[in-house]
């Protein structure tokens, strides 16, 4: 018998080492956010998940799509990896430059619509999904004047990711 006993107690803590760990709990109740990695696939393909996911919030708001543009996604780059380096996401360089600034930079030769950021451990679809939640940002990805997007990023070692939406004409 104690040897039985013996037995499903083993077994049983066996199979409770198996079940998943539960997920960290922050301060206000809710799963703390696991890092998502940006894999060498995904940034081949996020610019044009975040294109087709832009255009499809815009049909749905009867808008015109819009088209990536390299110039426009440059500047979006620089003003990520800016952010890093300064620790904060706001809309100005460590030199003091404004979005339109950036874009003239690249040689954009259109008009700035508006900049869109976020620092976060998401996905992209997910910060699109945030960005959308505010009035001021969802205007600028709405907006009836932009024609052109660029999309860029960086991510930290930590995974908390740097994102820059720059929306043009």
């Amino acid at each position: 018998m104690i040897r039985l006993f013996t037995l499903l107690l083993v077994g049983t803590m066996a199979l409770a080492a198996c079940q998943p760990a539960a997920p960290a709990i922050g301060a206000d109740g809710r799963a703390l956010p696991k890092a998502y990695r940006i894999s060498q696939r995904d940034a081949q393909q996020i610019p044009f998940r975040m294109l087709d996911s832009v255009n499809a919030l815009r049909s749905a708001s009867g808008l015109i799509p819009v088209e990536l543009d390299s110039q426009l996604t440059a500047a979006a780059a620089t003003h990520s990896r800016d952010m890093q380096v300064q620790n904060r996401p706001w809309h100005f360089g460590s030199d003091g430059s404004s979005p339109l600034d950036r874009i003239q930079r690249v040689g954009f030769a259109g008009s700035l619509v508006g900049e869109v950021i976020s620092e976060t451990y998401e996905t992209e679809l997910e910060t699109l999904g945030a960005w959308m939640e505010k009035p001021d940002t969802r205007r600028i990805i709405l907006s009836p004047e932009a024609r052109r997007m660029g999309i860029s990023w960086f991510q930290e070692k930590s995974g908390k990711i740097w994102w820059t939406l720059v929306m043009g004409n």
